[in-house]
């Protein structure tokens, strides 16, 4: 093989090496910088509305009635708080979920957050990952305690008075 073919062939491979190297660590830093991006407000970004409550009254209330709010813990949405209407909460990358998620670890539609029996449960529909309360995977709609996280891939949940 003539020379100037092998030292071509030398330099091809060394560009093809550093290109490679150069789309990894871009790579790596476009997914680094995202994790602390603010999430940019769409159409389901905002929180969920619900009927005005009227005052209080003087009978106890049920567990469902205590929990007002749904507030994301940790995850791009940290800090936002969802205002618990009585209405089931879905949550997932779908456009069409009440808490749209951009999570590679939550699925299109992940769980949903709904009122059954006077208190809250959760429910995982069929992700890929799982939903956990607390440490447990969820299987089943399970009941939600105030202040337990729920965890869909990188964010949690808590419910709050």
């Amino acid at each position: 093989m003539p020379e100037i073919v092998q030292t071509v062939a030398r330099f091809g491979f060394l560009v093809l090496l550093w290109l490679f190297v150069f789309a990894a660590a871009r790579t790596i830093t476009k997914d680094l910088l995202a994790q602390r991006r603010p999430a940019t407000a769409g159409p389901s970004a905002g929180p969920v509305s619900g009927p005005p409550s009227s005052g209080r009254s003087s009978r106890p209330q049920s567990p469902a009635q205590a929990a007002q709010w749904l507030v994301v813990t940790t995850g791009e949405l940290a800090g936002r708080r969802f205002v618990l209407s009585g209405q089931p909460i879905t949550i997932g990358r779908a456009p069409d979920s009440t808490i749209v998620i951009r999570d590679d670890f939550a699925s299109n539609r992940h769980a949903r957050v709904l009122p059954v029996d006077g208190q809250w449960m959760v429910e995982d529909v069929g992700s890929t990952n799982g939903t956990y309360l607390g440490r447990a995977r969820v299987t089943t709609p399970t009941p939600v305690p105030l202040g337990v996280p729920i965890r869909i891939g990188r964010s949690s949940f808590e419910l709050r008075p």
